[in-house]
């Protein structure tokens, strides 16, 4: 027995002995059955809780891999609060995963049902004349966003920073519109790089129950891709702040417009849209609701007002398919439509989380 190497956690010799004792007493037929079923367990581990399933004995204590002792994990406190902004940025040392992995950003979805009060069939800006108008256009389309990111740095200047890449495609497509052969009548690309630093505990604690999580640094650069007349772009820093008080997330950003020095499609752009963003996150059971607000602190009747909400499709996967409503009511929904005021509601689905 010396070149044996065997791997029994200590213990385990006389728990499966003792299982099989509990089978023999319980009679030769229940034991035969029972011993048969647990021998075609692929491992040890399994095999072990196979016994114990089927003869009443107390299930073991994680037992350790060969040559992986920290399998297994710490104990939950009940009432401990999950921070979701934590999970989603990985905020805290427990909720780290890999770097360089595809997550989803903003919501991704597919809104095949989406009605304007007002469709902009002729757009313009301060730099371009008013394009051709297309009475073709229907005031009901789709609308369809994809939003990615990725972490690409761990620790970056600061003890738990991590530098993020992100990409946002949002498109409406005049599907119904089958005169025109149901064109895109406005996509917008995104990208953007996102420094987050998350905030300690002891140092983000706030009145009344709130919670400073993190702090962002981010530059994005925004455009529509097309030729003139209906060209339009504009890059961007931000600083943003992340809340949360259990269910509620408030995200605040204020941005600073990068001026162009060639050429700028649209001059005006802030005007409409404003220079800062809240974000009001919700999680209401399994229904989740987000409220973003784009005020103009000049001009009360610019800026633009969403709301989202999602339900699971299937209760027993509210991780999966779900159905998704959007209201927004304001300037600025795409960047085509920057100076254009309109109200639309679109119902349809997410199409992943992760």
């Amino acid at each position: 027995m010396k070149n044996c190497r065997c791997f029994w956690p200590p213990g385990q010799p006389v728990r499966l002995a003792g299982a099989l004792l509990a089978a023999l007493l319980a009679g030769p037929s229940m034991a035969d059955e029972a011993q048969a079923a647990c021998r075609a367990e692929p491992d040890d581990r399994q095999r072990l809780a196979c016994y114990d399933r089927s003869f009443g004995a107390s299930p073991a204590a994680s037992i350790p891999e060969p040559g992986n002792p920290k399998v297994a994990a710490e104990p939950i406190t009940p009432g401990t609060p999950v921070s979701l902004m934590s999970k989603t940025w990985e905020l805290n040392e427990n909720d780290r995963r890999e770097s360089f992995v595809v997550r989803t950003f903003l919501p991704n979805f597919l809104l095949p049902l989406h009605y304007t009060s007002s469709i902009n069939r002729s757009p313009s800006s301060p730099t371009h004349p008013v394009s051709p108008t297309n009475e073709n256009y229907r005031q009901i389309e789709a609308k369809l966003q994809i939003s990615l990111r990725a972490k690409v740095i761990e620790d970056l200047l600061l003890p738990g920073a991590n530098l993020w890449v992100a990409y946002t495609q949002r498109s409406l497509w005049q599907i119904w519109d089958s005169a025109d052969s149901a064109p895109f009548r406005s996509t917008d690309y995104q990208p953007e790089a996102i420094y987050v630093v998350p905030v300690p505990a002891n140092m983000g604690e706030l009145p009344f129950g709130w919670n400073l999580r993190m702090l962002q640094l981010g530059f994005a650069h925004q455009s529509n891709g097309q030729q003139d007349p209906l060209s339009r772009s504009w890059n961007r820093a931000y600083v943003g702040a992340g809340l949360e008080h259990g269910n509620f997330g408030v995200m605040l950003k204020a941005n600073h417009r990068l001026h162009e020095k060639n050429k700028d499609d649209n001059p005006d752009l802030t005007d409409f849209i404003g220079l800062g963003e809240v974000a009001m996150n919700w999680f209401a059971g399994s229904a989740t609701v987000n409220l973003s607000w784009r005020p103009n602190l000049h001009a009360i009747d610019r800026g633009s007002l969403q709301l989202d909400w999602t339900y699971p499709v299937f209760a027993n996967q509210p991780a999966g398919l779900r159905w998704y409503v959007q209201m927004f009511s304001g300037f600025g929904e795409t960047l085509l439509d920057y100076n254009h005021r309109q109200t639309r509601l679109g119902a349809g689905l997410t199409l992943f989380q992760f």
